[in-house]
Formats: structure tokens, sequence, C-alpha cells
């Protein structure tokens, strides 16, 4: 087998055992946790993304990883985990906390998004032995990453549903 067949192996299946783990241990705790403490246990997580300058460090990655790609990916990724930290330090002030958590988690699909549109673009499967130590990142972590942005996102919008139907049928019995 090629190493580009491979690493595409590698990026699909990356999905299915998180997508599992996931199902079975994270989402059910996510959703009986308080809606503060769920973000915040998804930011922890997002607030290591600072290590995805890891894509610019020469001798971690190959000199042939078209810069395209490992400018963005880094990049990305950094301000991703930057407004994650953020969101953490902010916590206790809650104009603040939530734009935040929006904020990392849109960037954050943004980053994962465009970084697959340009791993296609410049035929990364091809240049996979590139990513040299990095070469885990895409199929360990992003999947990981991808499944708490879209729970993140989910758990926003249900609270915010959950909130307006409270609300709305306080008003209905006054």
């Amino acid at each position: 087998m090629s190493p580009a067949v491979i690493f595409s192996i590698h990026l699909v299946l990356g999905y299915v055992p998180w997508l599992l783990c996931f199902s079975a241990y994270f989402w059910p705790r996510l959703r009986t946790m308080d809606h503060v403490e769920a973000q915040r246990a998804i930011a922890v997580l997002h607030g290591f993304r600072f290590f995805g300058l890891v894509f610019i460090v020469p001798g971690v990655v190959g000199s042939a990883l078209p810069a395209e790609f490992a400018t963005f990916a880094a990049y990305g990724d950094f301000a991703t985990g930057i407004l994650a930290i953020l969101a953490l330090l902010t916590i206790r002030l809650p104009a603040v906390f939530w734009p935040l958590v929006i904020g990392y988690n849109l960037v954050g699909m943004v980053d994962i998004l465009v970084d697959y549109y340009h791993g296609a673009r410049f035929d990364l499967p091809s240049l996979s032995g590139q990513l040299g130590a990095a070469y885990a990142i895409p199929i360990i972590y992003v999947p990981l990453l991808m499944l708490t942005h879209f729970a993140s996102l989910y758990l926003l919008l249900h609270s915010r549903h959950k909130k307006d139907r409270i609300l709305e049928s306080g008003a209905m019995s006054s």
C-alpha cells in the first residue's frame, strides 16, 4: 500500500474510534453536566491547540510540506487555542465567556475544514511523510477536536432552546 493510501485510510478511520468513545463515554456525561461546566471541559481540550504551531517548526515537519497548508494549520490552531484559553480565564464573566466559546468553536471548525481543503488541494496524502512527528495530529487529534466542536455548538444551541422553553412556559403560566 502506498503512503498516500495509508494516510487516507488513517484520516477516515481516525473518526471511528473517537465516535465510538465519544458516544459511549463523553457525550452522555456532557449532556448531563451544567452547561458552563460542559463548555469548560471542551475548552480545556481546545486550549492545547497552541500545539498546532508544530506545523511550522523546521525539523519536526519536512521542508516539502506546502507552506500554505502548514502556515494556515499552525496559526488556525494557535488562534483557536488562545480563544479557548481566554474562554477558560473568563469563565466567571458570562458576557465575555460565551462569545469566546462561540468564537473558538467557529474559528476551530473553519480551521479544520480549510485544513482539509488545503490537504486535498496540495495532495497531502502523497506528502504525508512530510508531516513528520506531526503526522498523528490529523489522524488522532483532529477527529476528537471536530467532534467536540459539534458537541459544543449543539450544547450551545440546545441550552438556548431549553432556556427559551422555560421562559415561554413561565410566561404562559403567569
